[in-house]
């Protein structure tokens, strides 16, 4: 095979999450209506949320600390403490949330399992978190190595896929990330397989490698069975 090890992203690959953000931060915008604009909140929360990648990781309890300390920024410290409250009320019904498959997913997740391949799923995001909605999504099985980790990089596609399968030369990764997914497996010297995703995190944005010789497209993630088997 060309192909022996196959690697999945899970949020926003696998199952719903960008939208749970989304939804969110309308909500955040919502409590600080009276100190400051919409499109200024938005710069405002970016900008912390890129501040504090290297404090707290990615996921959710990062994103709920960053609207904390961008409320207490946009009101000069004068944010009510029942304000501060329905910011981590509203985070914390993120973490409940159940989770939602996308399209597709779990066909090709098992299609994968069943074709005598490794496949493993490396994402990044909160440790606990991860393994919720892994568990809820029924498809820890599937897996014959999970990997949650701090960042998504050339270095760390090289040991995962050089640990778990035959090297990155005969692994392919695939998810809805051209920044964490794709162009990061394929510098490690793998397959980068983008399945994009209608919504998309700012800090996520990258251009596409057009041209490489090992980057492919897919509309969703039923097309991947025949992709694979057509690479070999």
């Amino acid at each position: 095979m060309k192909v022996t090890t196959i690697g999945f992203d899970a949020d926003d690959t696998l199952w719903h999450n960008e939208r749970f953000f989304v939804l969110t931060q309308d909500r955040f915008a919502d409590l600080l209506s009276d100190y400051t604009d919409r499109e200024m909140l938005d710069q405002r929360l970016l900008e912390s949320e890129k501040r504090n990648i290297g404090h707290y990781g990615y996921g959710i309890k990062g994103f709920m600390l960053s609207m904390i300390e961008t409320a207490i920024d946009v009101t000069d410290s004068r944010v009510p403490a029942s304000v501060i409250r329905q910011i981590l009320e509203i985070g914390q019904d993120m973490l409940r949330h159940p989770i939602e498959l996308l399209p597709h997913a779990r066909d090709a997740v098992e299609a994968m399992a069943r074709s005598n391949r490794k496949v493993l799923l490396i994402t990044k995001g909160d440790l606990l978190d991860q393994e919720r909605k892994l568990t809820e999504s029924g498809l820890w099985e599937c897996f014959d190595r999970v990997e949650i980790v701090s960042e998504k990089s050339a270095e760390v596609f090289d040991r995962i896929f050089s640990e778990h399968g035959d090297g990155p030369d005969k692994a392919l990764m695939v998810g809805n990330s051209m920044k964490s997914d794709v162009l990061p497996a394929i510098a490690a010297g793998a397959w980068g397989v983008h399945v994009p995703f209608h919504l998309a995190w700012a800090l996520e944005a990258a251009d596409a490698p057009d041209g490489h010789a090992r980057f492919r497209v897919l509309e969703h993630l039923g097309e991947l069975p025949n992709l694979v088997e057509g690479l070999g």
